[in-house]
């Protein structure tokens, strides 16, 4: 009896004692962290994403082993064969080769185009949001005058007088057309943020609008500007596909998808391959894009379902 007496005291006592003080409980994944672990759970976007590092991948790296220079001519209309697995054009240039050095221009002129839209959106929207007023009238009606101009026209004759047919000419006019939208969501989430007491300390502070927007704002809205940005890839992709394709974008020497199925429009029907190759490269760059776009924005939509910490 009085050792069953003693089994329950122990057991008492030890369910009472203290916690030890040197367990240490589970550090709080960060943000970024939360943010990344949501995006991995994204099936869809984990598969664009590979996709795209793949066509990235081969498109860069193929060409250093592949048998045919995309300026190297052979026998013209061959069909597809294991020496020519898309077939040859007219005049005998291989159509992998040519598909792989024209999604080469392509990607180099996206990137191209959303870095400098991207920059040029987040300036000026965060420019009008915090500092309202005059500038924000000032940069939202330049805002609105760009939204209503048609952009492929306006890109158009704007590359022809500046010399168009250089990649970096087709890049910097389509730029000069993408970062409205960019501009527009930061300039909401700029007014909402130039409310909040972080932003009202760095002003009592005697902190300068540079470093307010750049060092306070600009780091909150990480999560809209990488979605924004992601998106705007995919636009300039088919934008480019659209000018070069009408024949006032890229140029020989230099080419790009949207040149090489404007090439090939007229062997739709004959020699589907010459055509399908460039295409179906175009459309998946596009969808893999616009895929991972959603799934940036579900990760970092705070509505969305949280990993447990």
């Amino acid at each position: 009896m009085n050792s069953v007496l003693a089994s329950e005291t122990a057991k008492s006592a030890g369910e009472s004692a203290p916690a030890d003080p040197d367990k240490q409980l589970p550090e709080p994944r960060s943000q970024g962290k939360l943010v990344l672990r949501k995006f991995l759970r994204h099936k869809l976007a984990m598969t664009s994403t590979a996709l795209l590092l793949l066509i990235v991948l081969l498109t860069f790296i193929g060409p250093l082993f592949y048998s045919h220079g995309y300026e190297e001519t052979f026998e013209g209309f061959a069909a597809p064969s294991a020496e020519y697995p898309l077939g040859t054009t007219q005049v005998g240039k291989d159509m992998l080769a040519q598909v792989l050095r024209g999604t080469q221009y392509s990607l180099l002129i996206a990137f191209t185009v959303t870095i400098l839209s991207t920059l040029i959106g987040v300036i000026f929207g965060a420019l009008a949001g915090y500092l309202r007023g005059f500038s924000d009238s000032a940069i939202s009606r330049l805002t609105d005058l760009f939204l209503i101009i048609p952009q492929i026209a306006a890109a158009a004759i704007l590359a022809q007088v500046l010399g168009g047919g250089t990649w970096y000419v087709v890049a910097l006019v389509l730029s000069a057309f993408g970062w409205m939208s960019i501009a527009r969501v930061t300039r909401a989430e700029s007014m909402s943020l130039s409310q909040r007491e972080f932003v009202e300390s760095a002003r009592a502070s005697g902190a300068g609008t540079g470093r307010i927007i750049f060092k306070h704002l600009v780091p909150n809205m990480v999560g809209s500007i990488t979605v924004n940005a992601t998106l705007t890839v995919a636009q300039a992709v088919l934008a480019e596909a659209a000018l070069s394709f009408i024949g006032l974008g890229v140029a020989l020497p230099d080419t790009s998808l949207g040149r090489v199925i404007s090439e090939n429009y007229a062997e739709l029907q004959g020699r589907p391959a010459l055509f399908f190759g460039p295409f179906i490269v175009l459309v998946l760059i596009s969808l893999t894009i616009n895929f991972i776009g959603d799934g940036l924005r579900d990760a970092f939509d705070p509505r969305q379902k949280r990993v447990k910490a």
